[in-house]
């Protein structure tokens, strides 16, 4: 194949625009059935989708796919991401999948995989379903009469995982009396997330939750993190949290309306767990992108940072491979593998607020344990992710910011994993030294890669 399928988080593009079409979504899951089922393991597949008005399609295709080659599906219908990670450990099926573009326009889709265990697919699974997929024949023996899949609902999907959410908060925690504004992103976390939260006790102003299949995302969730401000400020909350479209993410808000991103809620679980002798290895697992703050955090209380690439499948794997329990990126994908197998908004959000409850500060108070550095972002797009080096005004560029800061800051350019853009970051002590030297490597990236 002349382009990869997969990106950092399945397979994602524009619906109904090859490769998110139904006949591909259908051959997409037939490659991963002969990948990942088991011979003698019972062949059943768990499938949840967001709000997506295209997720109904592809879920139709996907499990038709499945279903064609003799495997039950259970359909989780809508339902947060980390949902199908839990409920595919829970049931013992072969493996999940799950429908969504998580933080892209209603516009895009997306289709990925977790196995049996509820982890996600390594890249050497990924590389071995795009080859199946590229040699997949029309003429493969397809089994008949009752040997043909049966696809069902899955009931009370939503009432179990919002139940197990629950069960991650230490017992007799209760969130009587806190006033939590939720903005559930018109996503699939416009269930989950009230329930949980009114099971603990907690008043919940739900906001942007009336999906109507067009509005995930829209102008709300947790890429908006300007409304869940207003929203706080506005009801006078004691604090305010926010999922992305399929829920793997938490953005939160403090009683002042100030959000926090994933570096500062990292901070508050990585101290909290450190202190009371949980925090395995006492290291916390964070991507280059995080703020180094963190780093001098952990450093002064006895802990440390492991960086990996960005990416919470790498995250995940660095966590898995080292046997630690906590980790995340800045974008707010936090991994509380005690618990979770992947990122899941709803339980980083339960954590905070026990830690929050038993601590009896605000979130004003505890996120002031991070002293970050100044840190500039540009997310430029680009007509194709071409290698850097072939640019030599913009690598004339990055050699002489990194000479600028001279070992006092970092910088990191990369593609991003999900849309046709560049990422630069750059760190250091002075913001407007920052900003200049970003500037003119925005000016050289856009001269030469833009859009």
């Amino acid at each position: 194949m002349s382009q990869r399928l997969f990106g950092t988080d399945g397979v994602r593009g524009t619906a109904n625009r090859d490769p998110i079409t139904a006949p591909a979504a259908m051959r997409l899951a037939q490659s991963a059935a002969r990948v990942l089922m088991t011979p003698g393991e019972p062949p059943v597949v768990i499938v949840g989708r967001d709000t997506r008005a295209s997720g109904e399609f592809l879920e139709s295709a996907v499990a038709s796919g499945l279903a064609s080659l003799g495997i039950d599906v259970l359909l989780a219908g809508i339902i947060p991401t980390p949902a199908v990670a839990y409920l595919t450990a829970c049931h013992e099926a072969a493996f999940g999948v799950v429908i969504s573009a998580s933080h892209n326009p209603f516009d895009d889709n997306g289709i990925k995989f977790f196995r049996s265990t509820g982890y996600k697919l390594s890249d050497r699974e990924e590389s071995e379903i795009e080859a199946e997929y590229s040699r997949h024949s029309h003429h493969v023996q397809l089994p008949i009469g009752k040997g043909v899949g049966r696809i069902k609902p899955l009931p009370g999907a939503v009432e179990q995982y919002a139940a197990f959410a629950v069960s991650t908060v230490p017992k007799r925690t209760s969130l009587s009396g806190l006033r939590i504004v939720v903005d559930a992103a018109n996503g699939a976390a416009f269930q989950t997330t009230p329930l949980a939260l009114a099971r603990l006790g907690a008043k919940v102003n739900l906001r942007y939750a009336t999906p109507d299949g067009y509005n995930i995302n829209a102008g709300c969730g947790g890429t908006h993190p300007e409304v869940l401000a207003h929203l706080v400020r506005e009801s006078q909350a004691d604090l305010g949290l926010a999922h992305d479209g399929d829920a793997d993410r938490l953005l939160l808000c403090d009683e002042c309306g100030d959000p926090l991103d994933g570096d500062e809620i990292l901070a508050i679980a990585g101290t909290c767990l450190l202190r009371i002798g949980q925090l395995r290895e006492n290291t916390v697992v964070a991507t280059l992108m995080t703020n180094f703050g963190l780093d001098e955090l952990m450093h002064q209380l006895g802990g440390k940072v492991l960086r990996t690439n960005v990416g919470d499948r790498y995250v995940i794997e660095s966590l898995v491979d080292h046997n630690l329990n906590l980790g995340g990126e800045q974008s707010g994908h936090i991994v509380f593998r005690d618990f979770t197998t992947t990122g899941d908004g709803l339980i980083s959000a339960l954590q905070i607020l026990s830690i929050m409850v038993s601590s009896e500060k605000p979130l004003s108070e505890l996120r002031r344990l991070l002293h970050k550095f100044p840190q500039v972002q540009r997310n430029v797009p680009v007509r194709e992710k071409l290698p850097f080096e072939q640019f030599p005004v913009l690598m004339r560029q990055l050699v002489g910011a990194e000479q600028e800061l001279a070992g006092r800051g970092r910088i990191v350019l990369r593609y991003s994993g999900t849309e046709p853009k560049v990422r630069l970051l750059l760190e250091g002590p002075e913001v407007t030294q920052l900003e200049h030297l970003a500037d003119a490597i925005e000016h050289a990236l856009k001269r030469e890669l833009g859009a």
